[in-house]
């Protein structure tokens, strides 16, 4: 699981790496991408993930966290609009008031995290366990290898 921001630059530089550690984990891992807009000092944060949100209910999520992630310089409402009418969606729903009511899932996102202990963006959990190390798929996998076995061992199990 991912807190991200979609303005973030660290947060930007991870997307392609968590999505090839998934990809290439043969059904092992799975990316679930949570909302923590830093709102402080990403202006543009919170109205990306209302379009993020927006998207994701015409069934193309992912499709617009690459393109915010890959133009995250260019996240106004004209950008936001543009990047739904390339994705062929309602564009309309993306962006103002329309994109309003995705809101509640946004803020569920945020206070899911502080409740985790999240802090800055990106924070990666895997298997509900804060993983500490560099954004890179060899870390990445002896963290997934590691934490899986910890889960698969019965709680009276030594060593």
């Amino acid at each position: 699981m991912e807190y991200a921001d979609f303005q973030c630059p660290y947060c930007a530089r991870a997307a392609p790496v968590l999505h090839e550690f998934a990809e290439t984990s043969e059904g092992q891992v799975r990316l679930v991408f949570r909302h923590f807009p830093v709102f402080d000092i990403h202006p543009y944060a919170l109205t990306a993930a209302l379009a993020a949100e927006a998207a994701g209910l015409q069934h193309r999520f992912w499709e617009m966290h690459d393109l915010l992630f890959a133009r995250q310089d260019r996240l106004a409402d004209k950008f936001l609009h543009s990047y739904a009418v390339s994705l062929g969606i309602d564009a309309d729903r993306v962006v103002g008031d329309a994109a309003q009511p995705y809101g509640d899932a946004v803020e569920a996102d945020y206070a899911r995290g502080i409740e985790q202990g999240v802090r800055g963006t990106p924070t990666i959990f895997i298997n509900g366990e804060p993983y500490r190390g560099r954004t890179e798929i060899a870390p990445l996998r002896k963290a997934a290898s590691l934490s899986l076995r910890r889960h698969r061992r019965a709680p009276w199990s030594r060593g």
